[in-house]
């Protein structure tokens, strides 16, 4: 049994494919259009999906008839009509030959499913939280031996992810998009207007909470002397505090340890390390494409129902290349930025050592240095990809790993690596197994040899909005754009 999970016609399209109860392909359309968050499939990443075989059953992500009720209701006329984007009628756009099974899953339940199926637990309490799903805009509940059940629904137009995106753009950047900008931006800021978010947006309540007002055109220009800085600390402040509220709820109410995080509010990792500091859970997962793209696998997990046997999230296209440790090695040590593009793409919006821009991170030019590189803002850290076995060294983290960049943590000598540490003394952390991916692992563990540092500054490969890397031409273009050497 082969089953296609797809996720698509909202944002960062992405197609998954599952042998049985294996995870074998999961990718991203924007990788092969090139178009950033490209919400519609191409030819290419289907064609990509059919390398692993025609499909037996395919799998929609979220309930199309149900979304339109909502687009409907909230007056959004010319989406609601178009049937054009009905999942059967667009899927025949493309060469999918053979003939398969067409099934529809949930919205929350395909982020529930992609992070509660591959996450290894047992049992698991899940807490989806996201812009919008069909109606729900954060959803918890439990996946036991005798399946899931739901818990507690808040639904649309109360959405926090809706109110942080509305601060997105009142900030100045692209909602839906520039999110994780506005997280790092509140470290600049002051928290002084959570009161203020308090009394004219959102209520708090026992593990939920309210809107006072549809949010989902934006809040315009809400107090119009405030600094972006301000306004993003304080929205910063206010999801932390939600959130961990909701999360002590579920934990009181579904006596369970393990908690499983989903939907794109989960990509919010200063948010997610209160979570684990403060709810009471024992143990977490975090999918690493907890958002829609990340529905795609969680598709065809609910379907299948069953735990998947996953690898971790190399996924997507193979570049079938030599890993040149040695050369990365020397280029690393003597000081150069270098990029690496080898073995299978990763399957979420973070490069974790597949497609990736490494460099030391010590030094106090070297944060300027890759941010030109990059065309990013210049206030902006990187991530320290380390070895597991050092990174309670380094960083007071709030879980024992962190594979997948979802959690902050203080680093305990911000002044050896201004690069990955933030203006608050934190990093985000991706912690490097041995088993997970050798070759990177094997390329720290020389480079700690060399120079006694256990850890690489790693950033994705790629362009301010750019997708990341997909094949070798992509790697090829990126070096030639911006003169880094990529192996």
């Amino acid at each position: 049994m082969r089953i296609w999970g797809i996720s698509a016609l909202s944002h960062d399209a992405a197609i998954a494919v599952v042998e049985e109860d294996r995870a074998v392909f999961a990718a991203h359309a924007e990788r092969y259009s090139r178009l950033k968050n490209d919400r519609y499939l191409n030819q290419d990443i289907i064609d990509d999906a059919l390398q692993f075989g025609e499909p037996d059953v395919i799998v929609w992500y979220e309930r199309p008839l149900i979304k339109k009720s909502r687009q409907l209701w909230a007056g959004q006329y010319a989406f609601a009509m178009d049937l054009d984007d009905l999942p059967r009628r667009y899927l025949r756009r493309f060469r999918i030959p053979g003939r398969y099974k067409f099934e529809i899953v949930g919205h929350h339940m395909s982020h529930a499913a992609s992070g509660f199926y591959p996450s290894g637990f047992d049992e698991a309490c899940v807490i989806t939280v996201d812009a919008i799903g069909e109606w729900d805009c954060m959803a918890v509940g439990t996946f036991t031996r005798e399946g899931y059940r739901s818990l507690r629904k808040t639904r649309y137009p109360n959405s926090i992810g809706l109110l942080y995106s509305a601060f997105t753009r009142r900030c100045g950047f692209k909602p839906n998009e520039d999110e994780y900008i506005v997280m790092g931006l509140a470290s600049f800021g002051t928290p002084r207007y959570v009161d203020a978010i308090y009394d004219d947006l959102i209520e708090r309540r026992d593990g939920d909470y309210r809107l006072k007002r549809n949010v989902h055109r934006g809040i315009g220009d809400w107090l119009p002397e405030a600094s972006p800085e301000d306004l993003a600390a304080s929205i910063q402040v206010v999801t932390e505090e939600i959130l961990v509220d909701i999360a002590r709820w579920a934990r009181r109410v579904s006596g369970l340890g393990n908690l499983v995080l989903m939907g794109g509010v989960a990509l919010n990792c200063v948010a997610n390390s209160r979570i684990a500091r403060e709810s009471g859970f024992d143990d977490f997962f975090i999918m690493p494409n907890p958002g829609d793209a990340g529905s795609s696998l969680g598709a065809a997990a609910a379907y299948v129902g069953l735990p998947l046997r996953w690898d971790g999230p190399y996924l997507g296209t193979r570049i079938d290349r030599p890993y040149r440790h040695r050369e990365i090695l020397d280029a690393l040590v003597g000081g150069e930025v270098v990029g690496v593009a080898n073995g299978r793409a990763e399957f979420g919006p973070r490069a974790l050592g597949n497609r990736s821009v490494l460099s030391d991170p010590r030094g106090p030019d070297i944060q300027e240095k890759v941010n030109k590189i990059k065309g990013r803002e210049p206030f902006r850290p990187f991530a320290p990809a380390i070895l597991v076995e050092r990174a309670h060294e380094y960083f007071d983290l709030p879980v024992q790993r962190s594979p997948y960049m979802q959690f902050v943590a203080p680093c305990r000598r911000p002044d050896l690596f201004p690069a990955i540490s933030h203006v608050d003394g934190t990093s985000r952390v991706q912690t490097v197994s041995r088993s997970e991916n050798p070759d990177f692992y094997a390329l720290i563990e020389q480079f700690s040899e060399r120079t006694g540092c256990p850890m690489l500054l790693n950033t994705s490969l790629n362009r301010k909005g750019e997708p990341l890397a997909n094949s070798w031409d992509d790697a090829v273009g990126f070096a030639a754009a911006t003169g880094v050497r990529v192996f």
